[in-house]
């Protein structure tokens, strides 16, 4: 089985051709047999890259916080949570905002479920180790599904698949949260990034998320092609982010 230390990282590459995404490599952090410690402390630093370029409290409250009540619990699922900075950061804005959020976190992967479920627990976040399939399988709905930097890790199959599960599980709304692929984003995150690059995998491997993520036209011809609902959108925030959004029909069926 391979290892790769945090002695021994690779660097991006500084100035890549970005004209289409990089669906070919990936991420040292997904190698089964990466240096755990590396890891650890990767996992560690999702909370605050995540708070500077992941624009979550912008997604909280513009869409998220309308749909709460201080009096009727909210149920939501979280997809691919990973180290789990994001569910934890919405479990405690609503906290914050008394309102009630009963949150489920779910990741296939046991070392991230594994440190996830290490840190101190939070009111109403519950994590599992699971796919979203599994949760279509066992018939369960939620009335939020969110997930962050999971679109750029799948290949056209994969995306098709979560889609379908969203519709599948999501009562009132969908939204995946991931990177817009572009030179200034690029540049940003591996110039901001270089100091975190000995210790973590979050210089190597964020820089090759750009590489790999959408950009909005893309995203929308990707979505066409794996024949999910109409109601699916596209849109971009500020900074580099593309978030792909969906809703049942008002009558509460996932289709028209």
């Amino acid at each position: 089985m391979s290892r790769t230390t945090a002695t021994a990282l690779p660097r991006p590459p500084l100035a890549p051709d970005l004209t289409d995404r990089e669906v070919h490599a990936h991420e040292l952090m997904d190698d089964p047999g990466c240096d755990l410690d590396t890891l650890r402390r990767t996992y560690a630093l999702f909370r605050p890259v995540n708070r500077v370029v992941a624009g979550w409290r912008h997604v909280y409250v513009r869409q998220l916080r309308p749909l709460l009540s201080r009096t009727r619990p909210t149920t939501m699922l979280d997809v691919g949570s990973g180290g789990g900075d994001v569910p934890r950061a919405i479990a405690r804005w609503a906290a914050q905002d008394r309102l009630r959020l009963d949150i489920t976190a779910v990741d296939p992967d046991e070392r991230a479920h594994a440190y996830a479920s290490a840190l101190p627990p939070l009111r109403g976040l519950t994590f599992r180790r699971a796919l979203s399939t599994d949760l279509v399988a066992a018939g369960d709905r939620f009335d939020l599904v969110t997930s962050n930097h999971v679109l750029h890790h799948l290949d056209g199959a994969g995306l098709t698949t979560l889609l379908a599960d969203s519709e599948a599980l999501a009562r009132r709304l969908v939204v995946h949260n991931d990177i817009a692929r572009g030179t200034l984003a690029y540049g940003a995150f591996r110039a901001a990034t270089i100091p975190l690059g000995r210790r973590s995998f979050i210089h190597h491997d964020g820089a090759l998320s750009v590489r790999r993520s959408y950009q909005a036209a893309e995203l929308r011809s990707a979505v066409l092609a794996a024949g999910a609902d109409t109601r699916w959108r596209v849109t971009t925030t500020v900074p580099f982010r593309v978030i792909l959004h969906w809703s049942p029909g008002r009558d509460g069926t996932p289709r028209a």
